[in-house]
């Protein structure tokens, strides 16, 4: 099942291959969605300071009944935590909105904030955050420090200073909209690349082709689009709230074979109609 399979962060730390994502879903209905996700099978959480949900996340995780060694909790430094003092403060509250002693990982959600997001060199305070990352990382607050929506330069600006290389880079990637140059780039790097959105905020449910696709293996577009992820050696984090679908997005033990692959790799628009993505590889989440 593929629940239980796991990847190897580069710092030896086991990481479910599948992560349950929770952007947009608020801090109230977060605690049913992830009790849900875990009884499914889920043991990769992923939450963020900037989703206002960690204590939701928190208590599903408390009431859940598993060990907390067996869940694996991903959240995010906000973008707008641009000072070491900012970033670690935050590191502190999250701990204590989410309930937890530890955070299996912790990462900078942007290396701008939202309102500048490409407009803007932080290269500077982005060296400032991920510092007070690697202190928490050695006072045992977190397991394992990663970025998320940096490109080749702002993760080489990270890399010249860093005393610990980044796991994960969480980025937006999915059919249609997957920055190949940048996933090989982490992978050389020794840094897992994370997807999220991997159905493309819903838009891929409209397109013909994968529908068609999606019939010859016998699953919804949904599955096809979340194993295509897989198959290219990403952890996608897939969001829902309704049971049905968390379960659905879930059962994804089937292969698709190199032709298929090779078919959805060259895809490059949402519609069938040939315009230009409506999606950048980065996106506010």
């Amino acid at each position: 099942m593929i629940l239980q399979e796991n990847y190897t962060l580069n710092n030896g730390i086991i990481i479910p291959k599948v992560g349950f994502g929770t952007w947009m879903i608020d801090n109230e209905a977060v605690v049913q969605a992830v009790k849900d996700a875990l009884e499914i099978g889920y043991r990769h959480i992923d939450t963020a300071q900037a989703y206002g949900n960690e204590n939701g996340v928190g208590k599903a995780i408390q009431t859940s009944g598993i060990k907390r060694s067996e869940i694996f909790v991903t959240s995010k430094v906000a973008a707008e935590h641009k000072t070491y003092e900012s970033a670690a403060r935050s590191i502190d509250e999250s701990l204590a909105k989410l309930g937890l002693e530890t955070i299996d990982l912790m990462i900078i959600h942007a290396p701008q904030p939202w309102e500048e997001f490409r407009e803007a060199n932080y290269d500077k305070e982005n060296i400032e955050v991920w510092r007070a990352l690697e202190d928490a990382l050695k006072d045992g607050k977190v397991r394992a420090i990663g970025l998320s929506n940096f490109n080749q330069h702002d993760i080489e600006n990270i890399l010249e200073y860093a005393t610990v290389k980044p796991a994960v880079n969480q980025i937006l990637a999915h059919i249609a909209n997957t920055p190949f140059e940048l996933i090989e780039y982490c992978k050389k790097n020794e840094i897992l690349v994370e997807a999220y959105s991997p159905i493309g905020h819903g838009e891929l449910l409209k397109k013909h082709e994968l529908k068609e696709m999606a019939r010859k293996y016998e699953v919804s577009v949904p599955q096809l689009a979340i194993r295509y992820c897989i198959e290219l050696g990403l952890l996608p984090l897939p969001k829902a709230e309704n049971k049905n679908h968390i379960q659905s997005n879930s059962e994804l033990d089937f292969e698709l074979t190199l032709e298929d692959i090779n078919q959805l790799k060259k895809i490059k628009t949402i519609d069938d109609y040939g315009e230009s993505n409506r999606f950048p590889v980065y996106s506010k989440k």
